[in-house]
């Protein structure tokens, strides 16, 4: 049986418009029909038409920076330790519901600890649970300089983290080959994140060759490639490697750019994280005294040469990095988009298209997501207010009246916050240290 929405505006996510009066027809998980209602075919007895003549329907929104195994941390060692996988991924099913029910009906998760976003979306293939599409990576590949290995060297990279520290480029080439035995859609490489030199430069954890090799290895084996590089070198080996999608791209200079043009390179900056850390950061939080100002020095240094990017054409991507405490689940996703347009200069339809054919390019479905269109499958994201007039509109709970996934109306129900047991935090008993001077302060 078929069906019919009836479509007060239509957001195809392929253009840059919204079309009036448009009917998409439905037929199993497939979108079979869009067009004009004038030129649609008729709804035959039985068949269910659905009313959103006052409404915009739009594609099925993407996240390409979820990290589903987190639990919204609030430290490092909340990635990597406490929780255990099992429990993790218990968890990680929970989270991708909060954000099916923001209207994020697909996500990339590009690093997981252990194997927890790929079980959470191959649960969600056998229809065990009803969550969004994923693609995802395993452990990012991380060297000395990379951001995977951030505890000290006499802890290492435990192997619950969402680092695996290579040692050599034959460690990193048997790493990837295991990935791709274990069904990772994407690798993800920690090129940067850690360490700066003397000239105050982010260093590359990997050189030029290494980094090409590993790149190179991944286009054989049939599987894209991300980088986490922040950095001058780090985007320009990444650029220089051919690596689909470059994570930030905060501090790269003209060089790298060129060669990010030159090699078809996708930017996905990730803004939201640090713009909500400098909003969000209170006096009480530990990193008050120090991320703030850093992460507003980041934000502008990045929007100088972002703006360039996009002004010299490379193609963006949308993702949060949501996960963390200053990004949870289900929250601000639709945020970075906000920060595209006020920061980078985009359209709101430049955005959303960003975010949705444009995000598809990196999905195991391509292009059978992120666009309204015959033959897509039938993801869609009902919203009461236009975005292309008020892009922030995409962030209240309120606005987003349905989502389809394949067809399928999602109950969008509040679900209930997780409540955490002790041992998934670091055990923190004090936020600073009581010496003497300090006690007296407090008691002025």
């Amino acid at each position: 049986m078929r069906k019919f929405l009836r479509c007060g505006y239509l957001f195809d996510g392929l253009n840059e418009d919204l079309k009036a009066d448009q009917t998409v027809v439905i037929e199993g998980s497939v979108i079979a029909f869009v067009g004009p209602t004038a030129e649609a075919p008729p709804a035959r007895a039985g068949e269910t038409v659905v009313d959103h003549s006052a409404r915009r329907v739009l594609p099925g929104l993407i996240d390409i920076h979820v990290h589903l195994s987190y639990g919204n941390a609030q430290a490092n060692e909340d990635v990597d330790m406490f929780a255990p996988p099992e429990y993790r991924a218990l968890r990680a099913m929970h989270a991708a519901r909060k954000v099916l029910n923001a209207g994020y009906t697909s996500l990339a998760d590009p690093a997981s600890t252990n194997r927890v976003a790929a079980s959470v979306r191959d649960a969600i293939d056998a229809g065990m649970f009803q969550g969004p599409r994923i693609t995802c990576a395993g452990r990012q590949v991380t060297a000395r300089q990379g951001l995977g290995d951030w505890y000290p060297t006499w802890i290492g990279v435990p192997e619950s983290s969402v680092g695996v520290l290579v040692r050599s480029l034959a460690e990193a080439i048997e790493e990837i080959r295991m990935q791709v035995k274990d069904r990772m859609d994407i690798i993800k490489f920690a090129v940067d994140g850690l360490q700066r030199n003397r000239a105050g430069e982010l260093m590359s954890g990997f050189n030029q060759a290494e980094l090409s090799a590993m790149v190179e290895e991944c286009r054989r084996l049939g599987v894209k490639t991300i980088a986490h590089a922040r950095g001058r070198e780090a985007v320009l080996y990444s650029a220089r490697a051919g690596v689909d999608v470059i994570f930030h791209a905060f501090e790269m200079d003209d060089e790298g750019l060129e060669e990010i043009v030159r090699n078809n390179c996708v930017i996905s900056p990730a803004l939201t994280f640090l713009v909500n850390t400098v909003e969000f950061t209170r006096p009480g939080d530990p990193c008050y005294q120090w991320r703030p100002n850093m992460n507003r020095g980041d934000v502008e240094v990045a929007s100088r040469m972002l703006v360039k990017a996009r002004e010299a054409g490379v193609p963006f991507m949308v993702g949060t990095d949501s996960g963390f405490a200053v990004t949870p689940y289900g929250e601000w996703h639709a945020r970075e988009l906000e920060i595209m347009v006020e920061h980078l200069g985009f359209t709101p339809a430049e955005a959303l298209r960003a975010t949705t054919s444009g995000n598809s390019g990196l999905l195991r479905e391509g292009d059978a997501v992120g666009r309204v269109a015959a033959g897509a499958l039938a993801d869609l994201t009902v919203v009461a207010e236009n975005p292309l007039e008020d892009i922030s509109s995409l962030m209240r709970p309120e606005n987003i009246t349905h989502v389809y996934l394949g067809g399928e109306e999602v109950d969008l129900a509040p679900m209930p916050e997780v409540q955490p047991y002790s041992w998934e935090r670091s055990f923190r008993q004090w936020g600073e240290v009581y010496t003497r001077e300090r006690v007296a302060e407090l008691a002025r």
